[in-house]
């Protein structure tokens, strides 16, 4: 393959954002750039992530399960190779491998697999060392964005052109709109080189806290002024219409922890919530549609292989004050104080608020799984995949394979033409633990030929075939046939014993493979790395 015709790959991932949350899952939300790609390419129903922001990156990037990635968790360092908290040497990047091959690397946005950082104390930052690479140091030419967890999306405390922190931003600086901005720039610049790039387009949105323009946030006045059980159902009913998945299986019901809409005495404020939430998922697809205009300007679209898909499920987390708002800075950059949590009355969006939308619109965007992200149930870790390519599939119907992120770089590698590096920068690297989707992009009666396995804080799961092996931290086993009941509500726990003391068997080797930490043993080592309590209080 002549480098003038590898084709261009552009991986574009949202950050929290559920299963249901684009126009053509089912949502009210307005995605039609994205429904646009999956309408001329293809969208998969069954792709999984690792229900968690820093190991699912890890994982997407590596090809490689996040333990063996060194994200077991999160960012911090507990000790061991699997839970350093940064990308292991012995582990090679997207990026790294298609450097090789002669492709400009580009990365806009959020990089979140280097290690912990405090907001409140950008002072202490040691970007850069052992611990804390930077996506430079990690194969790519040009980055542009945040190397921790989340920002303030009008105020961003912390930030990186390439490898020089950026001290200032524009008064109208909103970072969906800016990191989209920046990637047009890279890929102008590899198509003046004329050379095939690579770019990872990674979102903060609609991660926390709720921030968004006033004219997308008007867009949705009045519509979830019905309330969750009522959008819950209409999206559902959708979905089932559309013929999303392969079958109309029954919603899970609305978690037991979240009281019914009618109940609710802060109607306005909830909706408002919820109509901040779906403008960021808004701009985030008009940030699509006119990265989309360019490549079409550039002459560079129908060469390009498009994917998208999110990190994991809808976050159910609560903003507190005194939780996880207090990690993070309480002015913006021009001096202007900050309301810290989910104050009630008081609606997010401006600059001057820092919410999140809470446990009853998380089960909402997860319509129709069970459970949110931190967890391995469905609602924790499905995501659609949208993959658009013309020159390299055409249009296909919905696929339901069961996939998962570490298929992604051994799909990028099929489709390029490129090598897997067994050694990058004198390391040794591990053997690439995903399957290429090219054939199932291209309509091929494709299947998954290994057993997919999570865990995340003691919440473990292994997927064979038709059958799910699912547990919360200290809980019992639970066992579903996914293609019946993909919603988990029928628990096969004890009706079929050799299947689940196989099960069981074949999660337990590879979670001693990967290196998988017992969590009771884990949280302690976590608690005394961040020197207090868990976040969430």
């Amino acid at each position: 393959m002549r480098q003038s015709e590898k084709p261009n790959v552009i991986l574009i991932l949202a950050d929290d954002m559920g299963f249901a949350d684009l126009g053509c899952t089912g949502s009210e939300i307005q995605t039609p750039n994205i429904d646009a790609l999956a309408q001329g390419g293809a969208m998969l129903s069954a792709m999984y992530n690792c229900a968690r922001c820093c190991p699912t990156r890890a994982s997407l990037l590596t090809g490689l399960y996040p333990h063996n990635a060194g994200v077991g968790h999160m960012g911090a360092n507990l000790g061991t190779p699997a839970y350093q908290g940064f990308l292991r040497n012995d582990s090679a990047t997207i990026a790294e491998h298609l450097r090789a091959s002669g492709y400009a690397t580009l990365m806009s946005g959020k990089w979140h697999v280097a290690g912990d950082f405090e907001a409140r104390n950008v002072d202490s930052w040691r970007v850069g060392d052992l611990e804390h690479p930077t996506p430079r140091q990690r194969g790519f030419d040009c980055f542009y964005g945040i190397m921790d967890g989340a920002t303030h999306f009008f105020s961003p405390h912390y930030m990186l052109e390439d490898d020089n922190r950026i001290e200032t931003v524009p008064d109208d600086f909103y970072f969906t709109d800016a990191i989209t901005d920046k990637a047009i720039g890279m890929i102008e610049g590899a198509v003046e080189d004329e050379k095939p790039f690579f770019l990872y387009l990674a979102h903060t949105a609609p991660h926390w806290p709720l921030h968004a323009h006033p004219e997308d946030i008007a867009r949705y006045d009045g519509i979830y002024s019905k309330g969750w059980d009522h959008i819950r159902t209409a999206r559902h009913e959708t979905m089932n219409s559309s013929g999303v998945f392969q079958r109309g299986w029954n919603i899970s019901p609305r978690d037991n922890s979240v009281h019914g809409w009618a109940q609710e005495e802060n109607k306005d404020w909830e909706a408002s919530k919820m109509a901040t939430y779906a403008a960021m998922v808004d701009r985030m697809d008009q940030s699509i549609g006119t990265l989309i205009a360019a490549l079409k300007r550039l002459g560079q679209f129908d060469n390009t292989l498009i994917m998208f898909l999110s990190d994991n499920g809808g976050c159910a987390e609560f903003m507190a004050e005194d939780g996880w708002a207090k990690f993070y800075p309480d002015q913006t950059h021009d001096g202007k104080q900050i309301t810290m949590g989910n104050v009630t009355g008081l609606r997010p969006g401006d600059a001057q608020t820092f919410q999140s939308y809470d446990k009853p619109w998380a089960n909402v965007s997860n319509v129709p799984f069970r459970l949110y992200k931190h967890y391995v149930h469905e609602g924790g870790i499905s995501t659609p995949l949208v993959v658009h390519w013309p020159e390299g599939f055409a249009p296909r119907s919905a696929a339901h394979a069961p996939c998962h992120v570490v298929d992604i770089l051994p799909t990028i590698l099929e489709a390029t033409g490129a090598a897997y590096q067994a050694e990058v920068g004198g390391h040794e690297i591990q053997p690439l633990q995903g399957e290429s989707l090219l054939r199932l992009f291209q309509g091929a009666d494709w299947q998954r030929e290994q057993p997919i396995f999570w865990e995340h804080e003691g919440n473990a799961a292994i997927r064979l075939g038709q059958f799910k092996l699912v547990r919360l931290n200290d809980r019992p086993w639970e066992l579903y046939d996914i293609e019946a009941d993909r919603t988990e509500l029928t628990n096969l726990a004890g009706r079929n014993p050799k299947l689940e003391t196989d099960l069981i068997r074949q999660y337990q080797t590879w979670a001693d493979r990967v290196g998988v930490l017992d969590w009771n043993e884990a949280l302690p080592k976590l608690l005394q790395a961040w020197n207090l309590q868990t976040p969430d209080g």
